[in-house]
């Protein structure tokens, strides 16, 4: 609710500053140049007013400077002075150094080598400007009381770097932030340079001299106020170590989450995408917006899906081509050239007239009548557990026991022949097709060259399923098998089909006996029981009724 209700906000914000003369023209320009601008403005004013407390009433000034009071109107007008001088140049040139960036975030588009390093150098050009100006400050701000005394004016050069280290690590860790969704849009079109890129050290140290430099350079300043001041009073000297300590802990907490933060968010959001992937969701990925180290596992991370990805497609064309099963194989173990023996069951299905078909259609709607068919095809193996070995023009080619073995291949290959002859009649009515089937032992294997080579079975049960799909074109239902099949197959399946005759079949020497799936008989109508003799006079007697004549009364 809470990043809802910000967001709306800002667009509220967004729809407001539009209006004015070059205000924002969307919620990202928004967030990434007047946001940055207007957290700078604070952060500055909040260590300006933190060192001005420090200089005037937290750390006691060295004893014995003549006109203090004095000294002490001339530092505040001073001090007041120089921001209304600096504003206005930090800000130009900081508007400067980053038109690249609202250039980008305004336009969008592919970033070109300008806006690409005015984004990942963005935080880095910020604190260059500040460093210079607050440099020019406490330069300035020192000689002054210089003038005064050497301890004051020491005084002052340490109370001021310490508000200088403070604000400018607290702005390169904000601007790092702010400009995330900008250098989203640069990363998406590559990863960044070395000379582009700040590492996790660098955002580390950075961590450090906040939470641990400038506290230690507070109680350096303190300790030489104290030897410079012989006889400072303890309790003025307790009330600026409390003062620092509380500074030290707020500041030290805010600097270490954002630095924490900007470690942790994008380990989180690739642990989020790893947990999507765990869940089968391989279109996950995660948005590089870091251009340190946690970027390049962001990247990684991005890289590695779509490697993934496209193994997976791979694996679904290649699934596609030879079979699940085959695909599976060749995944698991080492392909080598050669084969083994295998008691199979073959299926073979060939389409009658196909050269007709050419001639007489279009060649798309022979295409998409092909498909068709082999979709009936595939859809009745697959259900029976078979295997398409490969497609043959207008013909196709199921194994039943290999590259898996399968308990009943025979019976199997049986019911799935007479189930595709029933699915062909009824979804493609315009064609006719050959099934054959046999059953036997072949060589199943890689068969061809290391170049390239294919899993495939060889074997007499092939030649004679094919055989017996082109005698089974002519036959009654179009499907014919082997009545040695029916010698393997269990009872149940093997009652479903009807012993024929032998025939030699082209190409063969042996005669092969038929056998065809049996004709469901037609259901006999019923006879009607006859009664006896005594019952049937009996039972016309007592329902024949004299039929009304038009004068008898009606009675209800």
């Amino acid at each position: 609710m809470g990043g809802k209700a910000m967001a709306q906000g800002l667009e509220s914000l967004g729809a407001r500053l539009a209006e004015w003369p070059g205000g924002p023209r969307n919620v990202l320009e928004l967030r990434v140049r007047w946001l940055l601008t207007l957290e700078v403005m604070v952060a500055n004013a909040a260590g300006g007013l933190v060192t001005l407390f420090f200089v005037s009433w937290a750390i006691p000034d060295p004893l014995g400077i003549p006109h203090i009071a004095h000294i002490k109107l001339v530092n505040i007008i001073v001090y007041f002075t120089y921001p209304f001088l600096a504003g206005p140049v930090a800000l130009a040139w900081g508007h400067r150094l980053l038109e690249p960036v609202n250039r980008l975030v305004r336009e969008g588009g592919v970033p070109d080598q300008e806006q690409r390093r005015a984004v990942l150098l963005g935080p880095a050009h910020l604190v260059m400007v500040l460093a210079a100006l607050w440099g020019v400050g406490i330069v300035g701000w020192t000689l002054l009381n210089l003038h005064y005394s050497a301890l004051l004016a020491l005084k002052i050069a340490l109370t001021s770097l310490l508000g200088a280290i403070t604000t400018c690590a607290t702005v390169y860790l904000r601007a790092e932030r702010r400009l995330r969704p900008a250098a989203a849009l640069v990363l998406a079109t590559g990863p960044a340079s070395r000379s582009h890129r700040f590492g996790v050290t660098s955002r580390t140290m950075i961590a450090w001299g906040l939470g641990s430099a400038v506290p230690v350079l507070g109680l350096i300043a303190l300790a030489v106020a104290a030897l410079a001041t012989p006889g400072m009073d303890t309790a003025h000297l307790a009330i600026a170590i409390l003062c620092l300590g509380s500074w030290s802990l707020v500041v030290g907490f805010q600097v270490a989450h954002i630095s924490a933060r900007a470690i942790g968010d994008p380990i989180h959001a690739v642990r989020e995408a790893m947990a999507r992937v765990e869940r089968g969701d391989l279109e996950a990925e995660v948005e590089v917006y870091d251009a340190t180290e946690l970027g390049l596992l962001q990247t990684g991370f991005n890289n590695m899906m779509a490697g993934l990805r496209d193994h997976e497609r791979l694996r679904d064309l290649f699934g596609r081509h030879v079979g699940e099963d085959v695909a599976d194989l060749a995944l698991q173990q080492d392909v080598e050239l050669g084969g083994e023996v295998r008691e199979v069951a073959v299926l073979f299905v060939d389409l009658a007239g196909s050269t007709h078909l050419a001639s007489t259609r279009p060649p798309s709607e022979v295409v998409a009548l092909l498909n068709a068919f082999f979709g009936v095809v595939v859809d009745v193996v697959t259900e029976h557990d078979g295997w398409i070995n490969k497609f043959e023009g207008d013909a196709a080619l199921a194994i039943f026991g290999a590259p898996v073995e399968l308990p009943e291949a025979a019976t199997r290959a049986l019911a799935a022949a007479r189930d595709l002859g029933a699915r062909l009649s009824e979804t493609l009515p315009e064609i006719t097709a050959g099934i054959g089937v046999s059953a036997g032992p072949v060589v199943a294997g890689y068969i061809g060259a290391e170049q390239r080579f294919e899993y495939t079975v060889i074997g007499d049960p092939v030649n004679e399923a094919a055989r017996l799909s082109d005698l089974a074109k002519a036959s009654a239902n179009g499907v014919l098998a082997a009545a040695t099949v029916l010698d393997t197959a269990d009872e149940d399946e093997a009652d479903r089909w009807e012993p024929g005759k032998s025939v030699i079949l082209r190409g063969r020497s042996r005669p092969t006996r038929l056998a065809a799936p049996r004709r469901a008989e037609p259901p006999q109508p019923r006879r009607p029981r006859r009664l006896p003799k005594a019952l049937t006079v009996f039972t016309l007697l007592s329902t024949a009724r004299p039929q009304p004549s038009d004068d008898d009364p009606v009675t209800s």
